[in-house]
């Protein structure tokens, strides 16, 4: 049944919007990768710049948001229902609406990658993660907009912070030394993903009214994300592995290889190359 308490707000009362939202950012892939074949790149410095702070600070303001909304209203870390806290469940649920929202606004990290031709980062993960998500958080704010899914979307908001600022310093060459810490953001998402399939699971086992079905998809889902970021990631490190042999076959010289640090995943085409450890 349909959660009542969020009738009226914006793209939520007809599934027709995000349907057809989706498959237009679908199409501009696929016709946008075409019509850029044959045009020079752009650059979009200042646009991603602006962007990707934007979406840092929107990330910001939905991390202290919904810990606050949780914490004042006495929600439980384990298991919470949907209905025990009044007007405070309306507060985070108004918090998850901007989250859903952020789900649009972040297809704009393709269309940026197809603008800069950065095609080899549209991979299978990068696409299924942004169109999914966009989709299954108009479900959560329909069905169950409050209680118990806070948890991965403050962990997504923390997480986000750390990637967008990221994205954002690296369009400064200024900065470029000082991102020393980005090999690290794929084991950050790993570990977010282990945290919420762990609360989830959690409330198969101490229940507490929150929907069991709901439950058990956000478990699935979640585990197909950890089995494409974990083949990312060893596809990454075997391909660490390969240019290292190859390069000591050629004498430790840089200049005898093509040298790569393996595949890039990156949501808006900043240089952003995961380093297996």
């Amino acid at each position: 049944m349909l959660d009542t308490r969020v009738r009226g707000w914006l793209l939520l009362d007809s599934y027709t919007p995000t349907f057809l939202l989706t498959i237009t950012y679908l199409l501009t892939i696929y016709l946008g990768t075409k019509y850029m074949r044959s045009r020079p790149a752009y650059s979009l410095k200042n646009v991603l710049l602006l962007y990707n702070f934007s979406v840092t600070l929107l990330s910001f303001y939905m991390l202290v948001e919904l810990i606050s909304a949780v914490w004042s209203a006495g929600y439980r870390l384990q298991c919470q229902g949907l209905y025990e806290t009044g007007d405070a469940d309306i507060r985070v649920a108004k918090v998850l609406w901007w989250y859903y929202f952020s789900k649009l606004i972040e297809f704009l990290d393709t269309i940026f990658i197809v603008l800069r031709k950065k095609n080899s980062q549209i991979s299978l993960l990068h696409v299924y993660h942004h169109a999914s998500m966009f989709n299954i958080w108009w479900c959560v704010l329909n069905w169950i907009p409050c209680g118990q899914s806070f948890f991965g979307p403050m962990l997504n908001s923390f997480i986000h912070i750390l990637m967008y600022s990221y994205y954002g310093l690296s369009t400064i060459p200024s900065m470029q030394k000082y991102l020393w810490w980005k090999r690290y953001l794929t084991q950050a998402q790993l570990v977010q993903f282990a945290l919420t399939i762990t609360h989830t699971v959690s409330a198969w086992i101490v229940p507490c009214g929150f929907p069991l079905g709901c439950l058990k998809f956000q478990t699935f889902y979640m585990v197909t994300l950890v089995i494409l970021f974990v083949n990312f990631y060893l596809q990454t490190y075997r391909k660490k592995r390969l240019d290292s042999d190859r390069m000591t076959k050629t004498g430790g010289d840089l200049r005898n290889i093509n040298h790569s640090n393996g595949p890039s995943y990156s949501l808006n085409g900043s240089n952003l190359k995961r380093k297996a450890q």
